[in-house]
Formats: structure tokens, C-alpha cells, sequence
């Protein structure tokens, strides 16, 4: 009897005709940002009108170098060096050249930096610009050619050279290939530095590896981001080998502009200035009391 009643009971629900179901909001995944230090949650686009900093806390995002250039360089003023080089697989490590090949379309660029030309604050300069978001800018034959032939420029024009620093370290797909141009950059920047001339290095998050080893320590002024990782090997590794527990804040920008690794930590809003200045100091056109 109830089997029957149920059965009366569920045909008339199914004859009455339900409402349409409503179209579900796809909001859109690129719409807010959360800051991965405070959980602050703000909009995309307001994210971006502060340079991608976050407003509460300070936590700087790592950009693109095209973002990076346009920060610094004056408008129309860059000139690309080397931007027909590319990357070969000199060790035919499997499956290397279809990732190079997917970052390429993926970022828009040949390699992990970009080197030029340009004027800052109406200074003419040889700047780099490595870009974490191509393979971790990881140090390979191209990356360390580039680099060393924006040197020899430098010196060749006699200019000073800013570059912009973020780095893995050395990119193991490429094996000591790789490894060596730690020497050849390091190389270039002693003959800049021998011809007297000026060298500022920015280190950003992060700066890591064989690169901090080599080019990126060398600067005659080393400027870094606020709480930049800035370090050779990973913190774990060296508690691994002393047996000791590492400082909350070790490797940071800040530490090591406490131990004097570091000579200033610079807002990126307030880059292009700093560097304006210090490029007019050395070229002779602002005096020092200024």
C-alpha cells in the first residue's frame, strides 16, 4: 500500500515542471590577488597599479623583465643586444628542447634575460634583466653569453652596466656547460671593473645558486628588493651540513644588508630614482652632498 501511494506520489512531482536551472558565474581566475605572505586579498587590477606590491604588508611579486624595462628604462629609449640568440641542447638531455620551446611561446622570450641598452633618467646605461618566470632564470650557455657580450659592450662604450638579477643558479639540463659561465661572466665583469667603470647589481626574489656565486655579487653597488631570497645553496641543505638551526630571516635581503652582502634595500617604486642618482653621481653631474 505504501509502495503504491509512493509510486502516486513521485509521478505527480515528476509531471510538474521544475524552473530552470540558473547559469553558474564563472568569475574569473585572474581577478584577485592574495598576498602568499599576509593573505591580504585585493584586485587584480589594483595589484598591478601598485607595481604588484602588496599595500599592507610590502611583499614585492616577482615581475616579467618587459615589466621590469618598463619600470626602468626611460620611454623609447632601449635598444635589445643578442636577440637572435637561442638556446641548443648541448648535452641532448631529454625533453630540454620542448621545454625550451614551451617557455618561448609561453613568455614571449628567446631566454631567461634581456640585454641592452637604454637611458635611466636620461643616463645612457648596458642593462639586464633576468626573468624568473623563464625556467627559474636559470644560468645556461645563452643566458652566460648574453650577459658576458653586454659586458664587453660596456666596456668597449665605456658605460656603466645595471643589472637586474633573479635566479635557480646554474640550469643542470646543460651540465658544466652551464657551470662554466660563472668564470666567463665573472671574467667580463673584472675587465669592466679594470676599465673603471661602473657596475650596479639589483638582486630580486630570488637570487640564487651560480649566479649569486658569480656576476651577481660582484656589483661595485649591490641593491636588493625588500625580503628578496638572496643565497647559494637551499636553507635546508646548509642545516643539513652544519647541524645547526639557520636565523628565521637568513638569506634575506635584509640580513645581509645587516652582514654587509648588501649595500642598500630599495622599493621598487623607488628604483628608477635610486638609480638615476647614483648613474648622475658616477657620470659627474650631481656632486655627492646634493
Amino acid at each position: 500500500m505504501l509502495v503504491d501511494l509512493f509510486k502516486k506520489v513521485k509521478k505527480r512531482m515528476s509531471d510538474i515542471p521544475m524552473p530552470e536551472a540558473k547559469t553558474s558565474v564563472n568569475i574569473p581566475s585572474n581577478l584577485l590577488f592574495k598576498c602568499p605572505r599576509c593573505q591580504n586579498i585585493i584586485f587584480e587590477e589594483e595589484f598591478e597599479r601598485e607595481l604588484k606590491i602588496c599595500p599592507k604588508c610590502g611583499y614585492h611579486a616577482r615581475i616579467t623583465a618587459k615589466e621590469r624595462l618598463a619600470l626602468t628604462a626611460d620611454e623609447g629609449s632601449f635598444k635589445e643586444y643578442d636577440a637572435n640568440l637561442y638556446t641548443l641542447n648541448p648535452i641532448d638531455f631529454p625533453g630540454y628542447s620542448d621545454k625550451i620551446a614551451a617557455l618561448k611561446k609561453k613568455t614571449g622570450l628567446e631566454e631567461a634575460v634581456i640585454t641592452g641598452e637604454c637611458t635611466i633618467d636620461g643616463q645612457n646605461t648596458v642593462i639586464g634583466i633576468m626573468d624568473s618566470h623563464f625556467m627559474m632564470a636559470s644560468m645556461g650557455s645563452v643566458v652566460g653569453e648574453k650577459i658576458t657580450r653586454a659586458f664587453e659592450r660596456a666596456t668597449e662604450k665605456r658605460l656603466p652596466v645595471v643589472l637586474f638579477t633573479a635566479s635557480g643558479g646554474a640550469r643542470m639540463q646543460e651540465g658544466i656547460v652551464s657551470l662554466m659561465q660563472m668564470a666567463k661572466t665573472s671574467g667580463a665583469v673584472a675587465r669592466h671593473s679594470d676599465a673603471g667603470l661602473l657596475y650596479i647589481t639589483v638582486m630580486t626574489d630570488p637570487t640564487t645558486g651560480g649566479v649569486t656565486a658569480s656576476f651577481a655579487s660582484l656589483g661595485d653597488i649591490i641593491i636588493a628588493e625588500p625580503k628578496a631570497l638572496i643565497g647559494f645553496a637551499g636553507r635546508r641543505v646548509i642545516e643539513g651540513t652544519i647541524k645547526q638551526h639557520l636565523p628565521d630571516d637568513f638569506q634575506s635581503a635584509e640580513f645581509l644588508l645587516e652582514h654587509g652582502f648588501v649595500d642598500m634595500i630599495v622599493n621598487r617604486r623607488d628604483m628608477k630614482h635610486v638609480l638615476g642618482k647614483l648613474l648622475k653621481y658616477h657620470s659627474g653631474e650631481v656632486c655627492a652632498d646634493e
